[in-house]
């Protein structure tokens, strides 16, 4: 039984990785120092798995930016547009891919499964494959060249590869399953005569909703790498769920499988029992959560390898992750300023790895030898679930009382859509923007500041309301129609708010990608939440009173709140959506009260909480949509809540985007090119709607001739008097420059688009 290691943070223990990106990006580092300094990085990662006793680590789960753009441009899957002539892509046209430039729009980015993480998302079209480099040889060298490291190769397996790209039909998959084997059989070819034994084949894929066609054609692909390859052992790896197909999958001629025994709501373990295991090959046992940053029951988790070692011999067994750590903090070791109760709960990536050890250690030699660890851990989970964090009188009440909360608006959209009309007089095809306005180095430079003690609380909320008054300005002078304050007093839409509630904490380095070099610093939800405070109204209400236009309060939903959280693991997810929404209420109510009578409630991680199973969809979209009903319901009619949603894929839960009742709802569809449109032309919704009609994650001002494109795309299925024209999402990592180009451009468009489509 040997421990082992599915992906480790790509970012470094501070952030070295997204400072030297940034850098590089800026001008301020140049390629052959950027590159040393990846390295660096890369192999520091490797040392330290290798320090801690990890017996099996992945090479090649390092990146430049993205684990499937790595794929795509390995695969020569390169359009046009980027100038690529052939040969091994440069990183002008790797990070163009990625980010866009001044000629051509980014590839279109999404989530990665149900993770907060997000990938870049291959074009397929009509290119025809090839291999331009073998990245997962050029790590298994590395890694034992420079540190000694038999390293077990990764790549993403050409199933989930194939069924996360987009630009083909899918009549046309097994065409593109036979163009990319040969690929995948030249990388793994040449891997084996490099000498290695083992290579980890990452197919997700195989844990959501899958045909028994679809299964057919994953075996397909299997037997022929297994014919073509028999030199090198394949390891099938899984995560995030169960795998519905179980006998299929574990007939697949691999000599290795690794399963998710945390997220797997306990499928694989009882397929096990039921059906077995083949006794001629691995297991990998994914007992010790990947996504989550509680300390691990030692004593469960043996309790479940105990049951496997009943089925499967312990010299095939690996003790592994769930998934990659790529979605947990590097490291807990510098978190001294959090309460020791809590402190004391806390496993980051670096952690994780000592437990992995420790089981794998429990299940060669029994729980005696580890009993001591297991004992301070149980007794550190107890400090924090006895503590009066996690028993708030008034909200155990508040969630008793469920029942007799109000979920729905005094009147329906029909009778609020006129009140609100008169309200507010807005022009056809009314202007605004999603929330945020840039935060410049002068911006966290000051926050930075009053956070140290180094500004006092006057100095620092005069320099906000500096930036508000400049942006009020800036809008008006745009021309905008209905404003925002910018939030340039908050750092993360969710750390932010997570702040000011009772039941949060917030590390000091707890970062995680959450795509390219963006990093978000997750609160963490131990204890009940509540509000205490109004938290928002004083910097919108000063916004208001410089403007006779109307300024929107800016919220983030609860669904976003506790999906863009690491919760606490004693409370289903559900009952926790519950006590953020009634805490969000009062707030929404403190807005209102003080005369803000537009209130935007975001929700843009709504459909990135979605089960990969199908099946479970309905009971996650009811208790989501009821949290956010709970949160917005006990307004006026005269009060208009907007919402705003990341990302296209929304044509299967429009049913419940609509139930959500708000008044305008925003979605961000620019990287799609306007593909949700579609939705509208099988859907009707007759509510308030913006389609982002620019993308805010490339630098790129788009000209008006694009904008206008997008706008009149959505005005082929939406009525002009419903549709509202907006970016696709905030402007915080936007230069000030390029966002008052871009938003001088759309009211452009806007303007034309008024002249074309005015009764």
């Amino acid at each position: 039984m040997k421990s082992a290691n599915l992906g480790f943070p790509r970012i470094g223990r501070n952030r070295e990785w997204k400072k030297a990106l940034e850098a590089f990006w800026s001008g301020k580092l140049e390629e052959q120092d950027l590159h040393a300094e990846l390295k660096r990085i890369r192999l520091g990662n490797l040392k330290l798995q290798q320090d801690k006793g990890v017996e099996v680590i992945p090479v090649g789960d390092f990146t430049y930016y993205d684990h499937i753009l790595d794929l795509a441009v390995m695969f020569g899957l390169i359009p046009q547009r980027f100038g690529y002539t052939g040969g091994t892509p440069d990183l002008s046209v790797y990070y163009a891919m990625a980010r866009g430039n001044r000629d051509a729009a980014a590839f279109e980015m999404t989530k990665w499964f149900n993770t907060n993480y997000h990938y870049i998302v291959p074009e397929l079209g009509e290119l025809q494959p090839k291999l331009t480099r073998n990245q997962p040889l050029e790590a298994y060298r590395e890694a034992k060249a420079e540190l000694g490291i038999e390293g077990r190769p990764v790549i993403v397996g050409p199933y989930t590869f194939l069924k996360l790209s987009k630009g083909y039909s899918p009549d046309q998959l097994q065409a593109w399953i036979d163009r990319l084997l040969p690929l995948y059989i030249q990388v793994l070819q040449e891997l084996a005569a490099e000498g290695a034994e083992w290579v980890q084949i990452d197919e997700p894929i195989l844990c959501v909703s899958l045909s028994v066609e679809e299964i057919g054609q994953v075996s397909q692909i299997y037997n022929k790498l297994a014919q073509e390859v028999p030199g090198i052992k394949l390891f099938l790896q899984t995560y995030f769920e169960a795998v519905d197909h179980y006998k299929a999958v574990t007939e697949l001629p691999v000599h290795g499988i690794g399963l998710d025994f945390v997220h797997d709501h306990g499928q694989n373990l009882q397929s096990i029992r039921e059906l077995g295991f083949p006794q001629d090959k691995l297991l990998g046992a994914g007992l010790i959560d990947g996504r989550s940053i509680w300390r691990a029951d030692l004593k469960s988790k043996l309790d479940v390898l105990n049951v496997l070692t009943e089925v499967i011999s312990a010299d095939r067994l690996l003790i592994q992750p769930s998934s990659t750590l790529l979605h947990v903090p590097f490291s807990a070791a510098g978190e001294q300023k959090l309460d020791p109760v809590l402190r004391g709960a806390l496993a980051f990536a670096e952690e994780k790895l000592e437990e992995l050890v420790l089981l794998a250690k429990a299940g060669q030699s029994g729980y005696e030898a580890i009993s001591n660890e297991a004992a301070a851990v149980e007794q550190a989970r107890q400090a924090l679930q006895q503590s009066s964090a996690r028993h708030r009188e008034q909200v155990e009440a508040g969630i008793a009382g469920l029942a007799s909360q109000p979920t729905s608006r005094p009147d329906s959209y029909a009778v609020r859509r006129g009140i609100q009309e008169k309200r507010w007089n807005l022009p056809l095809l009314p202007t605004t923007t999603i929330g945020s306005f840039p935060q410049t180095p002068e911006v966290r430079s000051a926050r930075q500041k009053w956070r140290k003690g180094e500004w006092s609380n006057e100095r620092y909320e005069t320099f906000i309301q500096e930036q508000i008054a400049e942006w009020i300005k800036i809008q008006d002078d745009l021309g905008l129609d209905v404003f925002v304050h910018g939030e340039f007093e908050r750092t993360d839409m969710v750390e932010f708010f997570g702040e000011k509630f009772a039941g949060f904490a917030f590390t000091a380095n707890g970062w995680v990608q959450s795509y390219g070099s963006r990093c978000v610093k997750p609160p963490i939800i131990y204890g009940d939440v509540d509000w205490t405070a109004p938290i928002t109204v004083a910097e919108t209400v000063y916004a208001q009173s410089l403007t006779d236009k109307p300024v929107k309060g800016m919220l983030t939903g609860p669904v976003t709140i506790l999906n863009w959280s690491f919760v606490r693991d004693d409370k289903s997810r559900e009952e926790v959506a519950y006590q953020i929404a009634l805490a969000l209420r009062q707030e929404v109510e403190a807005l209102e009260a003080a005369g803000i009578g537009m209130i935007q409630v975001d929700e843009p991680a709504l459909r990135e909480g979605l089960p990969l199973k199908r099946e479970q969809w309905a009971a996650y979209l009811d208790w989501a949509v009821k949290a956010f009903r709970l949160s917005t319901s006990t307004v006026k009619n005269e009060t208009q809540v907007h919402t705003h949603m990341c990302y296209s894929e929304f044509h299967d839960i429009i049913d419940s985007i609509n139930a959500l009742d708000a008044d305008v709802i925003s979605i961000e569809t620019s990287r799609s090119h306007g593909e949700l449109i579609g939705s509208f032309e099988e859907n009707t919704y007759d509510k308030g709607i913006g389609l982002g009609v620019y993308d805010i994650h490339s630098p790129r001002v788009p000209s008006v001739e694009e904008m206008s494109v997008m706008i009149d795309r959505a005005l082929n299925v939406l009525s002009p008097d419903q549709f509202w024209i907006n970016p696709d999402c905030g402007l915080k990592t936007r230069k000030y420059e390029e966002t008052v180009a871009a938003l001088r451009v759309m009211v452009e468009a806007t303007e034309q688009a008024r002249s074309k489509y005015g009764k």
